[in-house]
């Protein structure tokens, strides 16, 4: 018997959808025409967060129950960009532009969709500074509830405006436009800075790299980094949950784990798109970037880049601490 499958329109065109009846979601019976149909319901906010950005293509070709295929170089003729990686190598990766090319990613079997932040008409220029506030093992999403609140603050005594999202798994994402005046390093470095700042304030946040030394709600200032991707607005994580946007007087209430893909519907059909205005509200890092250069007179220079990046200059040792200790203890003896 063959395969099941459907066509539906989008962006203008006729998609079709292969295996439209395969199970992504084993435990609940979820299928890829369902994932195609969240998409299609949500398409104006979920292009509104991936278009014209490099995005890699998280395959589960095989369901969630099975580790997904990463593809940074996807073999099609359509939207693809130059870019180049972290290794200098060069490569082209997919930029989605309008609400088929998300339909195009869900046949392709990306439940959750991962973009760039940056466009591809200025690579080198992010127009996005994501604050990734991701909870240690013995902790949960009230942490980041509370670390999040401290964010808000923050941001709003710099002039930025923070959109937050439940991140589908047990964190929460902080996005914050920014102007496009400053590269790849320094948006880091911003990021950094304010994680900084979050940890100074707050007892539970922690910029700590090694997860031998992370208590409380890390935040993932690398997540700024070149390259790097993280789960945009309306994707369906493995959880089941799908990433949602939430208004800052949800911030106490949100339930994140009562967002599943078919919940998700009554919550669209409630609120809408939480994300329309985000790309009217580009802020300045002037007063972020002022904020690094005190840090650096105080000594708190480069944090510890991910392991696949080349040496970064002032960059400390990327040595756990643990095995620094270790490696002291034998030239001792």
């Amino acid at each position: 018997m063959a395969a099941s499958e459907a066509f539906v329109q989008a962006g203008g065109r006729e998609i079709r959808i292969s295996s439209a009846d395969k199970v992504m979601f084993p435990d609940q019976g979820w299928t890829k025409l369902d994932v195609v149909e969240h998409f299609l319901m949500c398409a104006e906010g979920a292009v509104r967060g991936v278009r014209n950005r490099p995005s890699l293509l998280k395959r589960w070709n095989r369901g969630v129950a099975h580790p997904p295929l990463f593809v940074k170089r996807p073999k099609t003729d359509r939207n693809l960009v130059d870019v180049r990686f972290p290794s200098a190598r060069p490569g082209r990766m997919f930029a989605p532009q309008d609400e088929g090319d998300v339909i195009w990613m869900a046949q392709m079997n990306c439940i959750d969709l991962n973009p760039w932040n940056a466009r591809a008409d200025d690579l080198e220029h992010p127009d996005e500074l994501r604050i990734d506030l991701d909870p240690t093992d013995e902790f949960d999403f009230e942490a980041a509830r509370d670390v999040a609140a401290a964010a808000r603050e923050l941001l709003g005594e710099l002039g930025l405006v923070g959109w937050p999202k439940t991140s589908g798994n047990r964190g929460i994402h902080i996005y914050v436009r920014v102007e496009r005046n400053w590269d790849f390093y320094e948006v880091r470095r911003a990021g950094l800075a304010i994680a900084r700042e979050l940890e100074r304030r707050h007892e539970l946040a922690t910029t700590a790299w090694w997860k031998e030394e992370r208590h409380g709600v890390f935040i993932d200032y690398n997540q700024n980094a070149w390259d790097k991707t993280i789960a945009s607005a309306y994707s369906i994580r493995h959880t089941g949950w799908v990433s949602t946007p939430f208004r800052w007087d949800e911030l106490a209430t949100i339930d994140h784990t009562a967002i599943d893909l078919m919940a998700f519907k009554d919550r669209w059909a409630d609120v809408g798109d939480l994300t329309d205005g985000i790309d009217d509200a580009a802020g300045d890092l002037t007063p972020v970037m002022a904020m690094v250069a005190a840090d650096e007179e105080k000594g708190l220079g480069e944090a510890p880049w991910p392991p696949h990046y080349p040496k970064m200059p002032g960059e400390p040792p990327r040595v756990q601490p643990s095995k620094k200790v270790e490696e002291n203890w034998e030239d001792e003896g």
